[in-house]
């Protein structure tokens, strides 16, 4: 079985308008969001064998704010460019290019790539992932290879405001 986490980048700063979206930072939401999510994931055991990101800032940092939480260093992160605003189809080529050896793979990126790709592959309406969004996908394969659409199952889907107290 393979296991797919699919995390958007958490909420991003417009507050510097020089800056080109590639370059955007993450705002005090996000700096806050992206470990909350990563105390999330850790206490639920969730700790995958392959971390890889978009490279740009926002989705960097989510990423090494997440993986620090579960335990590992940033340069336990690869980037790969083709993440950054990756349609379905290239999504879809990514995941199915990782090594077999990992069986869990997380990979973080942006919308609506990733709203549309969870979607089609597992069958489930999300509308949209929010920011630091995560959602878990298993799949009945041995390899990454044969992830296709519609054959994963939906382990779960969490992001932070389910954690906000009620009021």
């Amino acid at each position: 079985m393979k296991t797919l986490y699919l995390i958007r980048h958490a909420k991003s700063s417009w507050d510097d308008p020089s800056l080109t979206d590639f370059d955007r930072p993450l705002n005090n939401r996000g700096k806050k969001d992206a470990p909350k999510m990563g105390k999330q994931l850790a206490q639920g055991g969730h700790r995958p064998d392959i971390l890889l990101s978009s490279p740009a800032k926002r989705a960097w940092n989510t990423a090494k704010k997440i993986a620090k939480v579960l335990g590992f260093s940033k340069e336990d992160i690869a980037k790969d460019p083709k993440l950054y605003h990756a349609d379905v189809s290239t999504l879809l080529t990514v995941v199915q290019s990782q090594d077999d050896q990992g069986q869990s793979l997380m990979l973080f990126g942006h919308n609506p790539g990733l709203t549309e790709f969870a979607t089609l592959l597992c069958k489930h309406e999300f509308g949209n992932i929010p920011t630091a969004g995560v959602v878990c996908i298993n799949f009945e394969v041995s390899s990454w290879k044969d992830v296709q659409y519609h054959r994963g199952k939906l382990q779960f889907f969490d992001y932070p405001k389910k954690h906000q107290p009620q009021g």
